[in-house]
């Protein structure tokens, strides 16, 4: 038994690289039955994230595949197509990230589904809304990232449009995804009804881009009025960022009268509690720029340790700044036993990040590692009815990979 709130849910996943894999982790997590349906060559960040221990088992595959099984269909071929959709028959979900005209071309559309699963839930990840003339557009992260402003705010910041360093669209519109399907299992529950969803990552990533940085073109001008600045300034200012100190950086926002009070006192600038610019959290809104380049000149007067000291006795959001090396090493991650070190069946001893969220009921309790490319595939294949005659052909004319045996 796999313990947690969704156990006993099963959920096709169609998807590959992070949005749906994600989405799918996540739900995993917690308790659901996720079968990863691979093509023969396997999800493409297998191998696009870089190098492994071994062949087709990169890192970032390790990390958003584990509590899942793998199944391999090659979708192309009719015995394949079909045996997916008697596994349809028997899922809860249905999620995929390509794009509408390839799902329609396989023939897995919401309404051909439902002809084999009158309740089952549909959620379709892709690029840009169907209305619209981006609708058959390729996309990945960068591309949405791009399009949809991320690049545009480090324009405005640093004068350099560029790509934040992770793929931040995925994983948003990864996380609506899980919201979304638990709404709908959720509406499912109390009506009996399935229904499909659509993610655009355009839309998404738009509105969560202007949410935060529309600003005053939210306001329609009226009479001589001209559209407003765009851009909250203070994230967009050149100093919001990591600071310098003494010796290193320090990571630190002080936005009440309490703890920007606080910074004055520090770095020795008390009259600042009165000045006009400043006195204030509107009127430190207002002059930004004076506001962060006077905390950050002060900043530089000690250690990153002896500022720390000062912020935590009096109570400013202050971190250090930290690598991704020093991340792996942080004492409260120590504490929290956030890594751990676990057996891999093929990988050996790899390092995983356990649930950063808690569930009074608790989660998943039985550990599935990231699968080999159609690890499961015999198993489940049983599991959906077919016999074993018929898994043994779809073997032989390599519509599916029996790759059970741990090797």
């Amino acid at each position: 038994m796999a313990g947690g709130p969704l156990e006993g849910v099963r959920i096709v996943d169609l998807t590959s690289v992070v949005v749906g894999p994600l989405a799918t982790q996540i739900m995993a997590d917690h308790g659901a039955d996720v079968i990863k349906v691979e093509a023969p060559s396997g999800d493409i960040v297998r191998t696009l994230a870089g190098k492994g221990r071994n062949p087709h088992m990169s890192g970032k595959f390790l990390h958003l595949n584990r509590n899942k099984r793998s199944l391999v269909l090659d979708l192309k071929i009719p015995a394949a197509h079909d045996a997916l959709l008697k596994l349809l028959s028997t899922a809860d979900v249905m999620v995929w990230n390509m794009r509408p005209p390839a799902m329609k071309r396989l023939k897995l559309t919401y309404e051909d589904v439902c002809k084999v699963n009158p309740k089952i839930i549909t959620c379709g990840m892709y690029g840009f809304g169907q209305g619209g003339r981006y609708k058959n557009k390729p996309a990945y992260d960068s591309i949405i990232q791009g399009s949809g402003g991320i690049a545009a705010l480090y324009q405005m910041g640093t004068g350099e449009p560029r790509y934040l360093p992770m793929v931040v669209a995925d994983r948003t519109v990864g996380l609506i995804a899980v919201q979304m399907i638990l709404m709908a299992l959720y509406h499912r529950e109390k009506t009996g009804h399935g229904q499909a969803i659509e993610l655009p990552m355009f839309e998404n990533i738009v509105k969560a881009t202007l949410e935060e940085h529309m600003y005053l073109r939210t306001f329609v001008p009226h009479g001589d009025e001209k559209a407003g600045a765009m851009g909250d300034p203070r994230l967009i200012d050149p100093q919001s960022r990591p600071l310098p100190t003494k010796d290193g950086h320090i990571c630190i926002s002080a936005n009440t009268n309490a703890q920007a009070f606080a910074v004055f006192d520090a770095i020795g600038q008390p009259e600042l509690k009165t000045d006009p610019r400043l006195s204030t959290v509107a009127a430190r809104f207002k002059n930004t720029a004076d506001y962060f380049s006077i905390r950050a000149e002060g900043l530089k007067q000690k250690t990153t340790a002896e500022w720390m000291e000062i912020f935590d006795r009096t109570d400013v959001p202050a971190m250090p700044f930290q690598t991704l090396e020093q991340i792996m090493e942080d004492p409260h991650l120590k504490d929290v036993g956030f890594f751990e070190t676990i057996e891999h069946p093929t990988e050996g001893k790899i390092i995983n990040m356990k649930l950063p969220n808690k569930l009074s009921r608790g989660a998943r309790k039985d550990f599935r590692a990231a699968p080999k490319i159609g690890q499961q595939s015999v198993e489940i294949l049983r599991e959906a009815g077919l016999a074993d005659a018929d898994i043994a052909a779809l073997v032989a004319s390599g519509a599916t990979l029996d790759g059970g045996k741990i090797s």
